[in-house]
Protein backbone atom coordinates (compact mmCIF):
# COMPACT_ATOMS: atom_id res chain seq x y z
CA UNK A 1 0.00 0.00 0.00
CA UNK A 2 1.38 3.61 -0.77
CA UNK A 3 1.59 6.53 1.68
CA UNK A 4 0.59 8.90 -0.89
CA UNK A 5 -2.27 11.05 -0.74
CA UNK A 6 -4.08 13.85 -2.67
CA UNK A 7 -5.10 16.56 -1.04
CA UNK A 8 -8.33 18.98 -2.73
CA UNK A 9 -7.34 22.66 -2.38
CA UNK A 10 -11.22 23.88 -2.88
CA UNK A 11 -11.12 25.35 0.80
CA UNK A 12 -7.76 27.35 2.33
CA UNK A 13 -8.61 25.99 6.02
CA UNK A 14 -10.12 23.04 5.51
CA UNK A 15 -10.65 19.80 3.53
CA UNK A 16 -10.36 16.54 2.11
CA UNK A 17 -7.87 13.98 1.46
CA UNK A 18 -7.76 10.78 -0.63
CA UNK A 19 -5.18 7.81 -0.28
CA UNK A 20 -3.83 7.35 -3.53
CA UNK A 21 -3.67 3.94 -5.43
CA UNK A 22 -1.44 5.53 -8.54
CA UNK A 23 -1.49 8.46 -10.62
CA UNK A 24 -3.22 7.44 -14.15
CA UNK A 25 -3.44 10.81 -16.05
CA UNK A 26 -2.45 14.74 -15.82
CA UNK A 27 -2.34 16.83 -18.26
CA UNK A 28 -2.11 20.78 -19.09
CA UNK A 29 -5.24 21.89 -20.90
CA UNK A 30 -5.77 25.46 -22.51
CA UNK A 31 -8.35 25.85 -19.56
CA UNK A 32 -6.90 24.03 -16.64
CA UNK A 33 -4.74 21.44 -15.04
CA UNK A 34 -6.49 17.95 -15.06
CA UNK A 35 -5.27 15.06 -12.84
CA UNK A 36 -7.01 11.57 -12.62
CA UNK A 37 -5.76 8.50 -10.10
CA UNK A 38 -6.94 6.15 -8.61
CA UNK A 39 -7.92 6.50 -4.78
CA UNK A 40 -8.41 3.33 -2.29
CA UNK A 41 -11.67 4.25 -1.06
CA UNK A 42 -13.19 6.18 -3.83
CA UNK A 43 -12.29 4.78 -7.41
CA UNK A 44 -11.15 6.56 -10.43
CA UNK A 45 -11.21 10.54 -8.84
CA UNK A 46 -11.00 13.51 -11.51
CA UNK A 47 -9.50 16.52 -10.39
CA UNK A 48 -9.69 20.08 -11.86
CA UNK A 49 -6.99 22.91 -10.47
CA UNK A 50 -6.78 20.85 -7.78
CA UNK A 51 -10.53 20.37 -7.17
CA UNK A 52 -12.31 17.36 -6.80
CA UNK A 53 -14.89 17.22 -9.74
CA UNK A 54 -16.49 13.67 -9.87
CA UNK A 55 -15.28 9.80 -8.17
CA UNK A 56 -16.34 6.33 -9.82
CA UNK A 57 -17.68 5.85 -6.24
CA UNK A 58 -20.27 8.42 -5.70
CA UNK A 59 -20.86 10.12 -9.17
CA UNK A 60 -24.58 8.50 -9.24
CA UNK A 61 -25.66 10.68 -6.78
CA UNK A 62 -24.94 13.95 -8.62
CA UNK A 63 -25.56 13.30 -11.85
CA UNK A 64 -28.93 11.25 -11.31
CA UNK A 65 -30.12 14.31 -9.23
CA UNK A 66 -29.01 16.34 -11.80
CA UNK A 67 -30.35 15.03 -14.80
CA UNK A 68 -33.28 12.94 -13.51
CA UNK A 69 -35.09 15.72 -11.61
CA UNK A 70 -35.24 18.38 -14.21
CA UNK A 71 -36.61 16.06 -17.07
CA UNK A 72 -38.64 14.25 -14.72
CA UNK A 73 -40.44 17.50 -13.59
CA UNK A 74 -41.16 19.08 -16.70
CA UNK A 75 -42.45 15.92 -17.69
CA UNK A 76 -42.16 16.04 -21.43
CA UNK A 77 -38.57 17.10 -22.56
CA UNK A 78 -37.94 16.63 -26.11
CA UNK A 79 -34.65 18.47 -26.33
CA UNK A 80 -31.94 18.66 -23.55
CA UNK A 81 -28.72 21.40 -23.34
CA UNK A 82 -26.11 19.89 -21.40
CA UNK A 83 -23.37 22.79 -21.15
CA UNK A 84 -19.98 21.29 -19.35
CA UNK A 85 -19.84 17.92 -18.12
CA UNK A 86 -17.23 16.38 -20.16
CA UNK A 87 -17.30 13.30 -18.20
CA UNK A 88 -20.27 12.13 -20.04
CA UNK A 89 -22.11 10.88 -16.82
CA UNK A 90 -24.99 13.52 -17.34
CA UNK A 91 -25.47 12.83 -20.77
CA UNK A 92 -26.12 9.17 -20.20
CA UNK A 93 -28.00 9.77 -17.82
CA UNK A 94 -30.70 12.35 -19.91
CA UNK A 95 -30.62 9.80 -22.68
CA UNK A 96 -31.59 7.08 -20.25
CA UNK A 97 -35.07 9.12 -20.77
CA UNK A 98 -37.33 7.62 -23.86
CA UNK A 99 -39.05 11.27 -24.26
CA UNK A 100 -35.32 12.91 -24.85
CA UNK A 101 -35.08 12.87 -28.95
CA UNK A 102 -31.99 15.09 -28.80
CA UNK A 103 -29.34 15.82 -26.22
CA UNK A 104 -26.69 18.62 -27.18
CA UNK A 105 -23.64 18.86 -24.78
CA UNK A 106 -21.39 21.87 -25.31
CA UNK A 107 -18.22 21.17 -23.40
CA UNK A 108 -15.07 24.29 -23.48
CA UNK A 109 -13.09 21.49 -22.60
CA UNK A 110 -11.44 18.60 -24.88
CA UNK A 111 -9.07 17.11 -22.95
CA UNK A 112 -11.73 16.69 -20.15
CA UNK A 113 -13.78 14.63 -23.03
CA UNK A 114 -10.28 13.01 -24.03
CA UNK A 115 -9.22 12.14 -20.65
CA UNK A 116 -12.91 10.78 -19.69
CA UNK A 117 -13.21 8.30 -22.67
CA UNK A 118 -9.92 6.87 -21.55
CA UNK A 119 -9.68 6.77 -17.95
CA UNK A 120 -13.20 6.80 -16.70
CA UNK A 121 -15.62 4.72 -19.52
CA UNK A 122 -18.01 3.57 -17.20
CA UNK A 123 -19.21 6.97 -16.43
CA UNK A 124 -19.98 8.28 -19.80
CA UNK A 125 -20.78 4.57 -21.11
CA UNK A 126 -22.50 3.72 -24.51
CA UNK A 127 -23.67 7.82 -24.61
CA UNK A 128 -20.86 9.15 -26.45
CA UNK A 129 -22.31 7.13 -29.33
CA UNK A 130 -25.99 7.50 -29.04
CA UNK A 131 -27.73 9.20 -32.42
CA UNK A 132 -29.43 11.17 -30.42
CA UNK A 133 -26.68 12.98 -28.82
CA UNK A 134 -24.69 15.75 -30.32
CA UNK A 135 -20.81 16.28 -28.38
CA UNK A 136 -19.46 19.45 -29.31
CA UNK A 137 -16.01 20.81 -28.39
CA UNK A 138 -16.66 24.99 -27.72
CA UNK A 139 -17.66 27.54 -25.71
CA UNK A 140 -21.42 26.80 -23.96
CA UNK A 141 -22.05 30.95 -23.79
CA UNK A 142 -21.68 31.52 -27.45
CA UNK A 143 -23.71 28.05 -28.02
CA UNK A 144 -26.77 29.87 -26.26
CA UNK A 145 -26.19 33.26 -28.06
CA UNK A 146 -26.59 31.70 -31.05
CA UNK A 147 -29.28 28.72 -30.30
CA UNK A 148 -32.80 29.83 -31.67
CA UNK A 149 -35.78 30.73 -29.37
CA UNK A 150 -37.43 28.37 -27.48
CA UNK A 151 -35.35 25.38 -28.80
CA UNK A 152 -34.79 23.67 -25.97
CA UNK A 153 -37.32 22.08 -23.14
CA UNK A 154 -34.59 21.42 -20.15
CA UNK A 155 -30.99 23.10 -20.04
CA UNK A 156 -28.62 21.82 -17.76
CA UNK A 157 -25.19 23.15 -16.32
CA UNK A 158 -22.52 20.97 -14.80
CA UNK A 159 -19.99 23.37 -14.46
CA UNK A 160 -17.31 23.95 -12.06
CA UNK A 161 -17.63 27.19 -9.34
CA UNK A 162 -17.68 30.40 -10.65
CA UNK A 163 -13.74 31.15 -10.75
CA UNK A 164 -11.60 30.31 -13.69
CA UNK A 165 -12.92 28.69 -16.74
CA UNK A 166 -16.93 28.65 -15.28
CA UNK A 167 -17.04 31.89 -14.23
CA UNK A 168 -19.15 33.03 -17.30
CA UNK A 169 -21.78 30.21 -16.99
CA UNK A 170 -23.17 32.78 -13.59
CA UNK A 171 -23.82 36.45 -15.49
CA UNK A 172 -26.95 37.40 -16.41
CA UNK A 173 -26.11 37.46 -20.47
CA UNK A 174 -25.79 33.98 -20.15
CA UNK A 175 -28.93 33.42 -18.01
CA UNK A 176 -30.92 35.96 -20.73
CA UNK A 177 -30.07 33.99 -23.37
CA UNK A 178 -31.53 30.80 -21.48
CA UNK A 179 -34.43 31.74 -20.66
CA UNK A 180 -34.63 33.22 -24.67
CA UNK A 181 -34.06 29.73 -25.94
CA UNK A 182 -36.14 27.33 -23.54
CA UNK A 183 -39.55 26.98 -24.55
CA UNK A 184 -42.45 28.16 -22.67
CA UNK A 185 -42.52 25.17 -19.72
CA UNK A 186 -38.60 25.03 -20.00
CA UNK A 187 -36.71 24.96 -17.39
CA UNK A 188 -32.69 25.31 -16.37
CA UNK A 189 -30.40 23.77 -13.71
CA UNK A 190 -26.85 24.08 -12.12
CA UNK A 191 -24.79 23.30 -9.81
CA UNK A 192 -24.94 26.13 -6.86
CA UNK A 193 -22.06 24.76 -4.41
CA UNK A 194 -22.34 23.74 -1.14
CA UNK A 195 -24.33 26.15 0.96
CA UNK A 196 -23.01 25.52 4.66
CA UNK A 197 -19.06 26.72 2.97
CA UNK A 198 -20.45 28.34 -0.22
CA UNK A 199 -23.96 30.76 0.57
CA UNK A 200 -22.51 33.30 -1.78
CA UNK A 201 -22.96 31.09 -5.03
CA UNK A 202 -26.66 30.06 -4.30
CA UNK A 203 -27.64 33.75 -3.38
CA UNK A 204 -25.58 35.42 -5.93
CA UNK A 205 -26.99 33.32 -8.75
CA UNK A 206 -30.13 33.08 -7.65
CA UNK A 207 -30.80 36.45 -7.57
CA UNK A 208 -29.00 36.70 -11.11
CA UNK A 209 -31.75 34.23 -12.70
CA UNK A 210 -34.65 35.87 -10.47
CA UNK A 211 -34.32 38.97 -13.07
CA UNK A 212 -35.08 36.56 -16.51
CA UNK A 213 -37.34 34.03 -15.12
CA UNK A 214 -40.63 33.35 -12.90
CA UNK A 215 -39.82 30.96 -10.44
CA UNK A 216 -36.56 30.51 -8.85
CA UNK A 217 -35.40 27.83 -6.18
CA UNK A 218 -32.98 24.90 -5.59
CA UNK A 219 -33.23 21.39 -4.35
CA UNK A 220 -30.75 19.19 -2.61
CA UNK A 221 -28.33 16.37 -2.81
CA UNK A 222 -25.61 14.89 -0.07
CA UNK A 223 -22.81 14.22 -2.52
CA UNK A 224 -19.99 12.54 0.03
CA UNK A 225 -17.18 14.25 -1.57
CA UNK A 226 -18.70 17.23 -2.34
CA UNK A 227 -17.95 17.57 1.34
CA UNK A 228 -19.29 20.46 3.07
CA UNK A 229 -23.41 19.33 3.77
CA UNK A 230 -25.96 19.44 1.33
CA UNK A 231 -24.72 20.55 -2.10
CA UNK A 232 -27.89 22.83 -4.24
CA UNK A 233 -28.31 22.47 -7.73
CA UNK A 234 -29.95 25.93 -8.20
CA UNK A 235 -33.41 25.76 -10.34
CA UNK A 236 -34.99 28.58 -12.61
CA UNK A 237 -38.11 27.83 -14.27
CA UNK A 238 -41.10 29.52 -16.43
CA UNK A 239 -43.77 27.21 -15.12
CA UNK A 240 -43.98 27.10 -10.71
CA UNK A 241 -45.79 23.28 -11.08
CA UNK A 242 -42.88 21.60 -12.12
CA UNK A 243 -41.17 21.30 -8.54
CA UNK A 244 -44.38 20.52 -6.84
CA UNK A 245 -45.45 17.08 -7.90
CA UNK A 246 -46.04 14.33 -5.73
CA UNK A 247 -43.81 11.32 -5.82
CA UNK A 248 -47.09 9.39 -7.16
CA UNK A 249 -46.69 11.43 -10.57
CA UNK A 250 -42.73 11.46 -10.60
CA UNK A 251 -42.98 7.33 -10.24
CA UNK A 252 -45.43 7.27 -13.05
CA UNK A 253 -43.67 9.51 -15.16
CA UNK A 254 -40.36 7.53 -14.27
CA UNK A 255 -42.12 4.13 -15.23
CA UNK A 256 -43.08 5.42 -18.82
CA UNK A 257 -39.31 6.86 -19.16
CA UNK A 258 -37.92 3.86 -18.40
CA UNK A 259 -35.40 4.87 -15.64
CA UNK A 260 -37.63 3.45 -12.46
CA UNK A 261 -35.39 0.98 -10.62
CA UNK A 262 -32.15 2.22 -12.57
CA UNK A 263 -30.97 4.59 -9.59
CA UNK A 264 -28.53 4.39 -6.70
CA UNK A 265 -29.59 7.75 -4.82
CA UNK A 266 -32.64 8.85 -6.80
CA UNK A 267 -36.15 8.11 -5.98
CA UNK A 268 -39.93 9.49 -6.35
CA UNK A 269 -39.72 10.40 -2.70
CA UNK A 270 -35.83 11.64 -2.66
CA UNK A 271 -37.02 13.90 -5.97
CA UNK A 272 -40.09 15.25 -4.16
CA UNK A 273 -38.53 15.88 -1.25
CA UNK A 274 -35.39 17.94 -2.23
CA UNK A 275 -37.44 20.60 -2.92
CA UNK A 276 -38.08 21.21 0.25
CA UNK A 277 -35.14 22.92 1.99
CA UNK A 278 -33.52 23.26 5.65
CA UNK A 279 -33.92 27.06 6.53
CA UNK A 280 -30.36 27.74 6.67
CA UNK A 281 -30.48 27.08 2.95
CA UNK A 282 -33.81 28.50 1.78
CA UNK A 283 -32.99 32.03 3.53
CA UNK A 284 -30.34 32.47 0.62
CA UNK A 285 -33.37 32.28 -2.17
CA UNK A 286 -34.93 35.49 -3.21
Amino acid sequence: MTDIWYNETLYPAWGQRFRVVRELARARSEFQDIAIFESETHGRVMTLDGIVQITEGDEFVYQEMLAHVPILAHGDAKSVLIIGAGDGGVLRRVLMHKTVTKAVMVEIDGEVIRLSKEFLPSIGGGAWDDPRAEVIVGDGIDYVKRAPDASFDVIIVDSTDPIGVGEVLFTDDFYENCARILTARGLIVNQCGVPFMQADELRDTSRRRKRFFPHVTAYVTAVPTYVGGYMTLGWAGKDPSLTAHTAATIEARAREAGILGTTGYWSPEIHAAAFHLPPYIAKHLP
